[in-house]
């Protein structure tokens, strides 16, 4: 495995020496980055010694080779130690002023920091929110401890012990990969069906929970496409992706891509009907008088239609969003939908005017194709989508 080590300017910095040579002992390829601040700690020819290979810390060298890009392409774990109030703001605020920085922002390898500071710098609300912040994103943070600082100060904020951090940072890269190899469809964001040139029929879905899931699969090592209906959100680079707008689109999109892939997972949302007839021109409210009359028909089934159809070792997951609050009920709606449906899993969640569609959060249970929950997540839509993958491994 391909680890980059980077090592931030505290005085925890001694200590990363221990962490790179477990790594090299356990067999393992280390590329150490380290910023000039933590070269005032412990210098190159201790780093380049133990890790077997050169330590790169400057940004503007290896340009020819796109060295502050490539590092992070290559890498399949990267691992902070030690991690400094003011990297830790950097991170969280995705700047890059540096080599590491570069390589961090480069990467889709899974990231795993080891935390250093005072413990008032800890405790700060700036450093927590930070924290919170890389949590959200998937960042495995491992302590700190509480103990012994510089001088004679003590409490949290002692850089956990190196073995525990590669312990811990071998066991994220182990979960990280758990589903490399495998080929994964995603839709994310909502149909929409034209009425005219300038309006159409919709839903409040902005693709966020889609994406998070294409995401998190692309981390633990699928090979992702997205299939995305005016999502409102960025694509994550290194995703293949699809637009599409209408229903129709999007079924035609998915069945083409279907046969490739090893699990399709139906996160968009999807228009049950669509306009009978849709103008050639802009429907104007002086020739329509006080009142307008839509004829509507249904729309293809795609999630129906996908689950009858697939192969034997595809796995097909359905999303459902209902506007039931009561548990008992909510759960009644999603057996039925699944049994309608016929796909594998049905990860179902409550939607209203403030939950469920364009927030940053979501509630949701998953349930089999014999009605049994499996799984129940709450907290971002990253972890939640992590929860998914974890029922569908």
């Amino acid at each position: 495995m391909k680890i980059v080590v980077g090592i931030t300017g505290g005085i925890a910095a001694y200590k990363a020496v221990s962490v790179v040579r477990a790594f090299v002992l356990a067999g393992h390829s280390v590329q150490v980055i380290a910023t000039d601040a933590a070269l005032r700690f412990v210098g190159k020819p201790t780093l380049e010694a133990i890790s077997r290979n050169p330590v790169y810390s400057e940004l503007y060298e290896g340009v020819a080779e796109v060295r502050h890009v490539a590092l992070g392409q290559a890498a399949d774990l990267i691992v902070i130690a030690p991690a400094t109030a003011n990297f830790i703001a950097q991170l969280a605020g995705g700047f890059a002023p540096d080599l590491l920085g570069n390589t961090i922002l480069a990467s889709r390898a899974p990231i795993v920091i080891a935390p250093a500071m005072h413990t008032e710098m800890w405790q700060n609300a700036a450093t927590q929110a930070n924290v919170a912040i890389l949590r959200e994103r998937g960042v495995t943070i491992v302590g700190p401890e509480s103990g012994q600082l510089t001088g004679t100060d003590s409490g949290p904020g002692r850089m956990s012990e190196p073995g525990d951090i590669v312990s811990a940072a071998l066991e994220v890269s182990a979960v990280a990969r758990d589903l490399a190899g495998r080929r994964i469809l995603v839709t994310a964001g909502g149909t929409r069906e034209p009425l005219d040139p300038v309006r159409f029929i919709g839903n409040r879905s902005s693709g966020k929970q889609g994406v998070a899931l294409a995401l998190a699969a692309a981390a633990r090592g699928a090979s992702v496409t997205l299939i995305g209906t005016n999502i409102e959100v960025d694509v994550p680079a290194g995703i293949r992706s699809l637009h599409t707008s209408t229903t129709a689109e999007l079924a035609a999109a998915v069945t083409a891509a279907a046969s490739d892939v090893d699990v399709i997972i139906m996160a968009a949302a999807v228009a049950d009907y669509r306009p009978e007839t849709v103008a050639d021109s802009k429907i104007k409210k002086e020739s329509q008088g006080d009142t307008l009359t839509l004829t509507l028909v249904k729309n293809p089934d795609i999630l129906h239609d996908l689950s009858a159809s697939k192969r034997f070792d595809q796995v097909v997951i359905g999303f459902a969003a209902e506007t039931e609050t009561e548990p008992v009920a909510l759960l009644e709606l999603a057996r039925a939908k699944i049994a309608r449906k016929g796909c594998d899993f049905l990860v179902v969640n409550s939607v209203g005017w403030t939950t469920g569609f364009a927030t940053e959060g979501n509630d949701v249970r998953i349930i089999s194709s014999t009605g049994d929950i499996v799984g129940e997540a709450s907290g971002s839509k990253r972890a939640v989508a992590d929860r998914i993958l974890d029922v569908l491994l």
